[in-house]
């Protein structure tokens, strides 16, 4: 067997030769994060075939918001993290589609409710249970006890990645 694991055990061998000069840690995880994170989304792309990443997203704000599956625009775009603009067409795409309904807010005469339909609930349930299929067969080399470890870690980094993001 090579020394050699992946590609990023390749990457920094060269780099070292190199750079000898050079702390190349950041890569061993950093890097393997970035090409996971590709596949990833290689792996969303497929399981949303149907509704597409940022369609499963609204849909999944609104499936878990619990009965009635209901939320403001201005509720699913801090969920999702877009514009005004950008929901709306996302609304607008979900509606035509039948995934949604929008009527007007009883408690805001200015407002609206978007309410998950039936189909969007399928859909959305349909999608989640494909992504976790392909989710668990990317985590299939790790046991459940080094995937919990992983999960703790990557919590700890994320939330302090999240944190510095905030002094920006």
């Amino acid at each position: 067997m090579s020394a050699n694991r992946d590609e990023v055990d390749r990457l920094i061998a060269a780099w070292k030769i190199q750079r000898p000069d050079l702390d190349l840690s950041p890569f061993e995880i950093l890097s393997r994060i970035t090409r996971i994170a590709r596949q990833l989304d290689i792996a969303r792309r497929d399981a949303f075939a149907e509704i597409e990443t940022w369609g499963f997203d609204v849909l999944a704000a609104l499936r878990r918001a619990g009965a009635p599956y209901q939320l403001s625009p201005g509720q699913l775009m801090q969920e999702t993290m877009v514009t005004s603009g950008t929901m709306t067409n996302r609304l607008d795409h979900l509606e035509e589609l039948k995934l949604i309904t929008r009527q007007p807010d009883p408690s805001d005469g200015r407002g609206s409710l978007v309410t998950l339909t039936l189909t969007g609930i399928q859909a959305v349930d349909d999608a989640l249970s494909e992504l976790l299929e392909r989710e668990r067969e990317l985590l299939a080399a790790l046991s459940k006890e080094e995937r919990a470890h992983l999960a703790q870690l990557l919590s700890v980094l994320a939330s302090t990645v999240e944190d510095s993001g905030k002094d920006s």
